[in-house]
């Protein structure tokens, strides 16, 4: 034990990237901005109706689908998405098309967004909590079921050095507990005196592997989700 530093509890503790580390823009606002790329203004109004419209298609990644129903045409890319960067972008290209929003380009402009730092909007108890976390000498990684690099939003927040499992690159997703294992050999640590923090049961599911798991409560873009208590679990005041 370093001087100065208390004894931990935990070795290591794992984040989730969306709704746990940091979430998408409002869809007024994500929609808008590819808008904006486009060189197209809407009046809030219709902005407001198109947004909600992509937003029931599920074609804006991370927001929840308002409707159960994917066309049968993009089924098999659907089931994909997190397993192939390929069947991520066709999949969410694919449901924003199927609006009929009558701009050239933007459903290409709104998937694209999502692969930016600029279209998300960070946890303000995020870099805070995981700076603490390894200055008490806790290994942090992030593990993520997702079809696209998030190294560099990572990068862009201070956090590029973080180790990262990504489901599309290790070709497994949250609950199967191999993936897990996979995150905790990226941090050295053993399971049992490993923490999974993230937001959904699949990020629960870590509890199979051996794992702690914490499940934070969803939080609007710019409120604190209690990320912290993650600093208490493993550090002891």
């Amino acid at each position: 034990m370093l001087p100065g530093v208390p004894d931990r509890l935990l070795d290591a503790v794992i984040f989730d990237f969306h709704g746990t580390l940091a979430t998408t823009q409002p869809p007024v606002t994500w929609v808008g901005a590819a808008l904006v790329q486009l060189g197209v203004a809407l009046d809030p109004g219709r902005l407001t109706v198109l947004a909600d419209r992509y937003a029931t298609a599920g074609g804006l990644p991370g927001v929840a689908q308002r409707t159960a129903r994917i066309p049968i045409h993009l089924a098999e890319v659907w089931s994909d998405r997190d397993l192939s960067a390929y069947a991520h972008r066709a999949a969410y290209i694919g449901l924003c098309e199927t609006v009929d929003a009558g701009v050239d380009g933007l459903a290409e402009a709104i998937y694209e967004r999502v692969l930016t730092p600029e279209g998300w909007v960070v946890y303000p108890d995020a870099v805070p909590t995981i700076k603490a976390l390894r200055e008490a000498g806790v290994s942090v990684g992030v593990l993520s079921n997702i079809g696209f690099d998030i190294r560099p939003h990572l990068t862009a927040w201070g956090l590029g050095d973080l180790p990262v499992t990504l489901s599309y690159e290790v070709g497994l997703i949250k609950p199967d507990p191999k993936i897990f294992l996979r995150a905790c050999d990226a941090l050295g640590a053993e399971p049992e005196r490993a923490l999974m923090v993230g937001d959904t049961p699949a990020d629960a599911g870590a509890v199979h592997a051996g794992l702690r798991a914490l499940v934070l409560p969803p939080a609007e873009p710019g409120q604190a989700n209690g990320l912290s208590a993650a600093l208490n679990l493993a550090v002891p005041c």
